[in-house]
This record gives structure tokens, C-alpha cells and sequence, in this order.
């Protein structure tokens, strides 16, 4: 088999699998992912802010010739990766999707996500492009350009936010895998509107260090990738753990037992987003799975508890400063919202502190008396970048409604994935599948189970 026959767009597992066996190399996926970045009928400028062609080829030929000579330091060796733009990468300028920070100086060092990724033998092709400071859901970017879903291309969908230039570089075969960051969705949601899988785990999972922050007490790293066996490969990585290459057949789901959530994730939901999740709850149901419905009713608390939030409250302590100088230069959509930190005294922020850790002691028991707890990721198909782009009002009640459900799990301090669950040619929606605080491994196997039993629909 020629090199070039292996095609990214595939599991990280026939990636590794081919590398392994000789049938393509590091040097023939990077250049085929560098390609697509530059290919001029694509998206790659949009995608990326910064693309590290030369470094990106050196690593590839260093990393064939460790595996010409017996080393192979993971099954991520040799592939392709994107990275977010708010991680620090040595000797390249962090600027977390804006334009304010284009001056600043460049990194002394990778972030340490970056870096357990490299020692793990991936190769980083660039920095993906993202919602300004990563406050928004809805991935659009003034400065750089909106990514677009592979859905409907030609009519312009959103890919979703704020980590849309790392799903999108997924979803349009320019890396294997796309490192994002999840503080209410980023990682989720343009995973759903990709048609691909996001996985946000328990925020202190992995290290943020060198990870230009949001919100401090409830951003995390994670993988949006093609598979669960993708995100758990990565996550296994970037956690400091072996990841498990062989990993056992999928539980099956009969008698497995899920929650799944009936207030607060379904208002306002899209007639069409809602028939797609309850044809997958169904195709669940019929696989024997037991389905629970319930309600949390804390989480119908969540607006009043998050009358100012941890992102503006914390993303104001950070830009206050950057702010008395360059306000000019922020996107105008995410400088209210940072703004709207400013008024917020401590007894306000001691006040959210204690209502989220009442929030997840009440979670914590009932969502570990599921194997999962179901809900959509999104309760709307991918929304058309125009209107965004012409209406601030619509904007605002968009990025809102594509922001609440997963926002509910960051505020659970939960673990959770969002998997492809719509049918073929069908608009990509995504099923999320939640767990309870570190209870992370345990999701994985569930993930796999219902992943499998929906992939049949796809």
C-alpha cells in the first residue's frame, strides 16, 4: 500500500496501526495534513492562526527515524495534532484568538499539555484558531475568521466554539486529533456540530499550566477526535497515564442503566436536534439498555447561580489590566461579556463558590447511581453564520442556548463526552454522555458501549 493511502480522517487506531506495520509514515501524514491546511479550495487559513510547517516535517522525519530504530514512545508516535491558540508552544507568541496579544512574547516553554503531547511522540502542525479568549460557544472570530461545520459548507454552519478551529481541523482531515480546552462546552460543542467526538474530563485531570485561562476554577483540557478510543488515548496522555491499546470489547448494554435528564437540557429545543436524540435514546433502549428519566432540579437554579458566573468573574480579574489599555482592540461581544465580571464584589464570588460546591455534592451520588446520565450536548443543529454575524440580540440568545448544557456539567465538576448520534446526511448533533466528578475511567467503557450501538444510524 502506497503512504498516501492511509487518510487521516481515520481512527487514531488505523493511524497508529499503519505507522506500525510500515504501510505510511510520520513524514506521509504530516505532509498530507499540511496540504489540506494549504489546499486553497479549503479552510485552512481560517482554521489556523499559525501553521509550523517546517518544525512539523523536522519532528516527522525525527520520529521516523526513532521507529526505523526500534523506539516507539506511544501510539500517538508519528501523528498529526493541532493546538488550540491559548497553549503556550516555545518560541511562538500564545494569542488566544485575539489580536490584542499579537506583541507579546513568546513562550519559553511549552504547556505542559503541549508537552506531554510531544513526548509522546506528536507531531504538532500548528495553532488553531478560536473564539477570542475563548468566551463564546459559537466559534466566530473577528479577527481571524469563523471556522465553518462540515455540514452544509457551501451555506456557512458554525463549527461551533470556542475550540472551532480544533474540531474543525479534525473534521476536514488537517490533523488526527485537535487539543481544546472545555470551560462550558468548547470542547463539546463543536465536537456535536462537527460530527465528531469531544471529550471534557473532570477539570483538575489534567495540568493547565501554560494554558492561557478562562475561568480558573472550571476550564479543562481535553481531545475532540473520531472515536472514544481517540479521546481516550489522548486523555490517557495528557492525564500522565499509559494509554490502553488494546482495550476491552465494549460493555454491553444490556444492563447498563442511564439517566437521562428531562429539565432544564430539553427548553427550547429544536424540533429536528430533539427527533435525532430521542431516535438514539430509543436505538439505546432497544440495544437493553435501561433509560431512567429524572429530574435534577438544582440545575434549574444554574441562571440564578450564574447571575454574574466564574468566566467573567474570573476572566475580568485576568484582563482587567489588558483592558485599561487595549479595550479597542477586543471583539466587542466578548469584551461585554468579560465586562460583566466587574461588578462583582468577593461576597458575590464567595456566595458562587459555595452554590457550586453545594451543586456538586448534590450531583455527585445520583449521577454514580447511572453507568451515565444523558442529555443532548446541544439542543439545536448547527446555526447558520450569517445571522450571528448581522444580530447582536441573536448572537446573545444563540450562544446562550448552545452554552447551557454542557455549561450544567462544568458546574457539576463532571466528566463527559459528546458522540455523534445523527443518521446519514443528517445534521451532526451530539449525544452527551456524563459522568461524576473523576469518575472518568469509568466513563470510558460506557462511551464505548453506546458509541457502538449508535454507530449502525450513522
Amino acid at each position: 500500500m502506497s503512504h498516501d493511502a492511509i487518510d487521516l480522517q481515520r481512527p487514531l487506531s488505523d493511524l497508529a496501526a499503519a505507522l506500525d506495520a510500515g504501510r505510511t509514515t510520520s513524514r506521509a501524514l504530516t505532509e498530507q495534513a499540511l496540504a489540506r491546511i494549504a489546499d486553497p479550495a479549503g479552510q485552512g487559513s481560517v482554521v489556523f492562526t499559525q501553521v509550523d510547517a517546517q518544525a512539523a516535517r523536522d519532528a516527522a522525519d525525527g520520529l521516523d527515524a526513532l521507529r526505523r530504530a526500534g523506539v516507539r514512545l506511544s501510539p500517538l508516535m508519528g501523528i498529526p495534532v493541532s493546538v488550540k491558540d491559548l497553549f503556550d508552544v516555545a518560541g511562538q507568541v500564545t494569542r488566544a484568538g485575539s489580536t490584542v496579544l499579537a506583541d507579546a512574547a513568546p513562550a519559553t516553554h511549552d504547556a505542559l499539555a503541549v508537552a506531554r503531547l510531544r513526548r509522546a511522540g506528536a507531531v504538532i502542525v500548528g495553532r488553531t484558531n478560536m473564539t477570542e479568549f475563548a468566551f463564546s460557544g459559537l466559534g466566530l472570530n473577528p479577527h481571524y475568521g469563523t471556522p465553518r461545520s462540515p455540514w452544509q459548507r457551501e451555506v456557512g454552519h458554525i463549527a461551533g466554539g470556542s475550540s472551532s478551529g480544533a474540531a474543525a481541523s479534525v473534521a476536514d482531515g488537517m490533523a488526527a486529533v485537535g487539543l481544546g480546552t472545555d470551560t462550558g462546552g468548547s470542547i463539546r460543542i463543536p465536537a456535536a456540530f462537527c460530527g465528531l467526538t469531544g471529550f471534557k474530563p473532570t477539570a483538575s485531570r489534567t495540568p493547565r499550566d501554560g494554558a492561557l485561562p478562562l475561568s480558573t476554577t472550571l476550564d479543562s483540557i481535553g481531545p475532540i477526535g473520531r472515536s472514544v478510543d481517540c479521546c481516550a488515548w489522548v486523555d490517557a496522555i495528557l492525564s500522565d497515564n499509559i494509554p490502553n491499546e488494546t482495550p476491552a470489547a465494549p460493555r454491553d448494554l444490556r444492563g447498563m442503566r442511564f439517566g437521562v435528564l428531562t429539565n432544564f437540557v430539553l427548553d427550547g429545543a429544536e424540533p429536528v436536534a430533539l427527533a435525532i436524540y430521542e431516535r438514539a435514546l430509543d436505538t439505546l433502549a432497544k440495544a437493553g439498555a435501561t433509560l431512567v428519566e429524572f429530574k435534577f432540579a438544582p440545575f434549574d437554579t444554574l441562571p440564578a447561580i450564574n447571575r454574574f458566573g466564574f468566566s467573567p468573574i474570573e476572566a475580568y480579574a485576568w484582563h482587567r489590566k489588558l483592558l485599561a489599555e487595549r479595550a479597542h482592540g477586543y471583539d466587542p461581544r466578548v469584551l461585554v461579556r468579560i465586562r460583566r465580571g466587574e461588578p462583582a464584589g468577593a461576597a458575590d464570588y464567595i456566595d458562587l463558590i459555595n452554590a457550586r460546591a453545594a451543586l456538586v455534592a448534590a450531583a455527585n451520588p445520583v449521577w454514580q447511581s447511572f453507568d451515565a446520565v444523558l442529555c443532548p450536548t446541544v439542543p439545536l443543529t448547527p446555526p447558520a453564520i450569517a445571522p450571528l454575524e448581522a444580530s447582536d440580540e441573536t448572537f446573545t440568545a444563540t450562544n446562550a442556548l448552545v452554552l447551557r448544557n454542557p455549561t450544567a456539567i462544568n458546574m457539576i465538576d463532571g466528566c463527559a463526552f459528546s458522540l455523534p448520534c445523527q443518521g446519514q446526511g443528517e445534521a451532526p448533533i451530539g449525544l452527551m454522555v456524563s459522568g461524576a466528578t473523576a469518575d472518568d475511567a469509568r466513563l470510558f467503557p460506557v462511551a464505548r458501549a453506546i458509541e457502538q450501538a449508535l454507530r449502525p444510524s450513522r
